[in-house]
C-alpha cells in the first residue's frame, strides 16, 4: 500500500471550492486547481502545506515562518483516487500562532491558497489487520487509510475520542459508510478511550496506527511496549517532549556538495547556520515535526530530536531533521 518511489512535491495555487463546518472548531476545504487539472498523486498518511499569506499576522509568527507568512501542514483527508480534488481539515486552535484563525476567519469558498506536497512520513503499511486510534483533529490521517483498508479487504476498527460528540469531525460520514467498525468514545460520557483493553495483550499481525494529541500519543507509546517491534505508527502535530542533546557544545558539518564546513553553537539549529551561510533548503515547521528538511548523513553520528523518523529509521543513522536534530559526534557530513 506504500510507495517506495513518492512523488516530488509540487507548490501549487488552488482555489477552495467547498468549505463546510464539520465539528464545533473544525472546517475543511476541498482545494482545486483552477483550470481543473489533475492533482499530484499521494497516498493515505499525506500531507501539503499550506503558505498562508497573513499580512496582519503578529511579528513574532510571520518572523518564524518567513517573508511569505504562516507555513501550516494539514492531512489530506479525501480519497487518493480523487486526483480532481485534495481535502484538508483545519482545527481552531485558539493558543496557536494565527494559521488555524486565518483559515477560519479569512479562506472563504473561491479564495485562491498556495499549497505545498504532498509529503507522507505516516505510511500505511501493508497488514492483513488494523487498528487505528484517533483523538480529535488526529482523525484526518486515518480517514483514507480506512477506506484504503477497506479497498484491499482487510480487517480493521477504528477507535475515535474526542472531547464530545459535537467535537469530532466527519464522525457522521464515518458512521454511515463503516457502521459498527467505528467506535466513537467522547469523552464527556464514556471518560478516557479503554488503551487496557484494546492493547494490553498483543496482537499478532496487527498494525496500529494512531494520531491524536500528545497526551493520547505517550499513553499508547507505553501500552504498545509489549508489541512487536514496528506494529506502532503514530504521527505527531507538535513536536515530543526532548531530553538535553548528546553534546551540549559546538560540532561541525561538512557541506559535501557545496565544499564549505561550517560551526554549529550550541544556541543554534543545522538548519540555521546552512541557511546563514546561503545554502536553500526546502523547509516548514522549524520543529521536527513535517520532514520537509529532511536531509541525507553521509558521514557522522547523528543526535535525533525529531518527532517523524522511527526507531529503525533513527538506527539507519543515514538521514536527519536539520531544524533540531543535531550531532552526536565532532562532525556531521551532510549532502547539501
Amino acid at each position: 500500500m506504500t510507495s517506495t518511489d513518492p512523488a516530488p512535491e509540487a507548490e501549487l495555487t488552488l482555489v477552495v471550492v467547498r468549505r463546510t463546518d464539520e465539528a464545533d472548531g473544525v472546517v475543511s476545504l476541498v482545494l482545486r486547481r483552477p483550470d481543473g487539472g489533475d492533482l499530484p498523486v499521494w497516498e493515505p498518511g499525506a500531507h501539503v502545506d499550506l503558505l498562508l499569506d497573513v499580512r496582519d499576522a503578529p511579528a513574532g509568527d510571520a518572523g518564524r515562518s518567513g517573508p511569505e507568512g504562516l507555513t501550516r501542514q494539514y492531512s489530506l483527508c479525501s480519497s487518493p483516487g480523487d486526483r480532481g480534488a485534495w481535502r484538508i481539515a483545519v482545527l481552531r486552535e485558539p493558543a496557536g500562532r494565527g494559521g488555524s484563525a486565518h483559515v477560519h476567519d479569512r479562506l472563504a469558498e473561491g479564495d485562491t491558497v498556495r499549497v505545498r506536497g504532498p509529503r507522507n512520513h505516516f505510511a500505511l503499511e501493508p497488514s492483513p489487520t488494523y487498528l487505528f486510534l484517533a483523538g480529535g483533529i488526529g482523525i484526518t490521517p486515518l480517514v483514507p487509510m480506512l477506506a484504503e483498508a477497506e479497498r484491499h479487504g482487510r480487517a480493521w476498527q477504528l477507535v475515535y475520542g474526542g472531547r464530545g460528540l459535537a467535537s469530532m469531525a466527519f464522525r457522521e460520514e464515518l458512521r454511515s459508510r463503516y457502521g459498527d467498525r467505528v467506535r466513537l468514545w467522547p469523552e464527556e460520557t464514556r471518560g478516557l478511550i479503554d488503551l487496557e483493553s484494546l492493547l494490553g495483550t498483543p496482537s499478532p499481525g496487527t498494525l496500529v496506527y494512531c494520531c491524536g494529541p500528545e497526551p493520547l500519543l505517550r499513553a499508547v507509546e507505553e501500552a504498545c511496549r509489549k508489541w512487536p517491534e514496528g506494529a506502532l505508527h503514530v504521527e505527531r502535530f507538535t513536536p515530543r517532549e526532548q531530553t538535553a542533546p548528546v553534546l551540549d557544545g559546538t560540532f561541525e558539518i561538512d557541506l559535501a556538495r557545496t565544499g564549505i564546513t561550517l560551526a554549529v553553537p550550541p544556541d543554534t539549529s543545522v538548519l540555521d547556520v546552512v541557511e546563514a551561510a546561503g545554502v536553500q533548503v526546502l523547509t516548514s515547521c522549524r520543529e521536527g515535526t513535517c520532514g520537509t528538511c529532511e536531509t541525507e548523513v553521509l558521514a557522522g553520528e547523528i543526535d535525533h530530536r525529531d518527532s517523524l523518523l522511527t526507531v529503525a529509521e533513527r538506527a539507519a543513522n543515514d538521514t536527519m531533521m536539520i531544524c533540531v536534530s543535531r550531532a552526536a559526534c565532532p562532525k556531521l557530513v551532510l549532502d547539501l
